[in-house]
Parts: C-alpha cells; sequence; structure tokens
C-alpha cells in the first residue's frame, strides 16, 4: 500500500495591509485551485513599519484564524487595504461582524493582545531567514521575495511543487 506524499508546503510572508500582498491573492487562489490539499498554504506575519494598522491587521487576523475564518478573513481585509489605512481597528472589527464572526472576541482580542506572541514570532522568524518585505514565499527552501515584483512568481511556485510532488 503506497501513502500518498506528504503535501509540499508553502508559506506566505504576508502584510495585511500591503496592495502587493492583496495582488498575491489571485497567484495564491490559483495555486490552491490547481493543488489543492497537496499544497499546504500558510500565512505568515511581516507587518511591515510604513503600514500603521498591519500589527493589528495580523492580531485580528490571528482571532479570525481561531474561529475558523481566517483565510476568508485575510483575504476581506487584503481587498480594503485603502481603507484600513484610514480607519484602522474599527474597520477589522467591522469586517469580522461582516464574515459573521464574533467581533466583540476580535476586539478583545486587539485590546488583550493574545496574539502578539505569535505575530512576534512569525515576524522574527522571517526576519532571520532573510525576508524584507511582502509578499514573501518560502517553498522547498526556497525564498521568493515578491515585494518588488510577483512576475513569474506562481510558475517558480508551481515548478518547485510539482517537483517535490514527484520526488
Amino acid at each position: 500500500m503506497t501513502h500518498p506524499a506528504p503535501p509540499v508546503v508553502l508559506e506566505v510572508w504576508c502584510d495585511l495591509q500591503c496592495p502587493d500582498c492583496r495582488s498575491a491573492l489571485t497567484d495564491i487562489d490559483a495555486l490552491r485551485a490547481r493543488y489543492g490539499d497537496t499544497l499546504d498554504i500558510q500565512w505568515r506575519h511581516f507587518p511591515l513599519e510604513k503600514h500603521r494598522h498591519a500589527l493589528a491587521a495580523a492580531q485580528a487576523y490571528e482571532e479570525a484564524y481561531a474561529q475558523g475564518q481566517g483565510p476568508r478573513y485575510a483575504a476581506a481585509v487584503l481587498g480594503r487595504v485603502e481603507e484600513l489605512a484610514e480607519r484602522g481597528e474599527e474597520l477589522l472589527v467591522e469586517i469580522a461582524r461582516e464574515l459573521g464572526l464574533d467581533a466583540e472576541e476580535v476586539d478583545t482580542a486587539l485590546i488583550d493582545g493574545r496574539h502578539l506572541l505569535v505575530v512576534d514570532s512569525d515576524q522574527a522568524e522571517g526576519k532571520a531567514i532573510g525576508v524584507t518585505g511582502a509578499p514573501t514565499y518560502v517553498i522547498g527552501g526556497e525564498l521568493l521575495d515578491g515585494s518588488k515584483s510577483q512576475q513569474g512568481l506562481r510558475e517558480r511556485i508551481a515548478e518547485i511543487t510539482d517537483h517535490r510532488l514527484k520526488a
């Protein structure tokens, strides 16, 4: 009896107030559609200092994830990055409510900082492995920086995934 190959892990280092990360969603959705469960897409936090609300957005994401809606929440926040720049935490709670999450719990998580350790840990790990901007992808030990240009990255990720699935 052959065992199925373990999924290939794709880490997506993201800043939820970053327009480039919003653009990356198209690639991520296409990869998810192509590979399904054979590609394990993991969101990692890399809030950039230039984005005032990115740290709060990362914490709100973690609470949404705890409530089973991480990817939907990330997509919704990324879809409104300009509005987030203006409205900040108020918008993060509003998006949670719109998605049917426990918005009060998201608000409380932002106040009590219960997810700050996870976000800080991601950011420290990202810096340690050479992440300098967002989005950045890590797959098969290769770091692909999409913060300057995402041109060709979906194809490179697919190439690495195909190779690892055949191995």
